[in-house]
């Protein structure tokens, strides 16, 4: 019988204040001295040398520059060294997929994108993931074992500690795939895989415009709708990772079949898809329309919704108010429950601009 790890296992322990080092370095660009990341990270002075003696070892921080006297021997910066290695994220949506290529310190060097459906399952799914991550690798001039992690986003609830999802809705055949287990073999270098809206949640926080906002909530809006929730400054999963399901919340019991088995869930009355299906009835319903004048042949996306709307038709324009209302409506109720310091949204079908988010916010009026 294997012993569980816990915070107590030196090894984990070690990695642990690694990482708070890691990230105490990283914040301060202009540079930071031993005994300020003792200070910023509450570990001791002996712990903070030795783990940035390793880091100097490794080329991953350097020492850069002296600091301001404060009445002896002026202290030794340090600085991340942002070509140390490399990063790569992926986001894995339902109707896309994107690799993006980083230096350490988040500076993209490279993407490639491509169309995708997550519904063919995940053989064929990630035999195209390996193609396009190659791609972007390329187009970055770097070399697979030249990469220090890579970080897979999808669409559905995550087991953080298997890598893998659970009962995803618009995932089918993915439940219980061992995704991470998969690419860490295919690459050979670390993987994690968590649910694509935590991921946004943890990106506003620590890149975009929740920087340093310990609680907050990041609404992903694309072919379904997602929501990272960020409470003093960690992700919460809940039990069974689950938490943050805001898609699958009931918004009429009367309204249409969701992918989930339900029916009048968000996702499926203003999720990208649920968008789409309407203009599709619409047109087939043969209301004045610009998207009638798509080939029929053609399946409507939100997209195409976004660009008719912004081109004067009053259809997708109501099509998203309508949309913007149910998303409203169900922020409310979370900004009521769990008093966030900032509500991002973000994902594909914001491309629509204020004919999504201004009705979204005449909603908030309800808290």
């Amino acid at each position: 019988m294997i012993a569980k790890k816990t915070a107590t296992d030196p090894k984990i322990v070690r990695q642990l204040n690694k990482a708070a080092i890691l990230e105490a370095v990283q914040d301060r660009q202009q540079g930071v001295s031993r005994a300020e990341v003792a200070r910023l990270t509450t570990l001791s002075r002996a712990t903070v040398s030795a783990i940035v003696e390793d880091l100097l070892a490794a080329n991953i921080v350097r020492e850069s520059g002296m600091a301001a006297s404060q009445g002896g021997r002026p202290p030794t910066l340090l600085r991340l060294n942002p070509d140390a290695g490399r990063v790569i994220g992926v986001d894995i949506g339902a109707t896309h997929l994107l690799v993006v290529v980083a230096d350490l310190r988040g500076n993209v060097l490279a993407e490639a994108e491509s169309a995708f459906e997550i519904a063919t399952g995940p053989e064929a799914c990630l035999e195209q993931l390996d193609g396009l991550v190659h791609s972007a690798l390329k187009r970055a001039a770097c070399a697979l074992d030249g990469v220090e992690a890579i970080a897979v986003g999808v669409p559905g609830p995550v087991i953080a500690e298997k890598g893998m999802v659970s009962a995803p809705p618009i995932m089918p055949g993915w439940d219980g795939f061992p995704i991470r287990d998969r690419l860490t073999a295919l690459w050979n270098r670390p993987v994690t895989v968590d649910n694509d809206a935590d991921l946004g949640a943890l990106g506003e926080w620590d890149f975009g415009v929740g920087q340093h906002e310990s609680n907050l909530v990041y609404i992903k809006i694309g072919t379904g709708i997602g929501c990272g929730i960020l409470i003093g400054g960690q992700i919460y999963r809940g039990v069974l990772g689950t938490a943050g399901e805001i898609g699958h919340v009931t918004i009429s019991e009367d309204g249409p079949p969701c992918s989930c088995g339900n029916y009048g869930c968000l996702e499926a009355m203003a999720g990208g898809r649920a968008i789409a299906q309407r203009a599709q009835m619409a047109v087939q319903a043969g209301q004045r329309t610009i998207l009638a004048d798509k080939n029929h042949s053609e399946t409507l996306t939100a997209l195409d919704v976004a660009e008719a709307a912004k081109g004067g038709d009053v259809i997708s324009q109501q099509l998203l108010g309508d949309a913007g209302r149910h998303i409203g409506s169900a922020l409310a109720s979370l900004i009521n429950l769990l008093n966030p310091g900032l509500v991002i949204v973000g994902g594909g079908v914001t491309g629509a601009g204020d004919f999504l988010i201004e009705p979204i916010l005449s909603k908030q009026n309800d808290f």
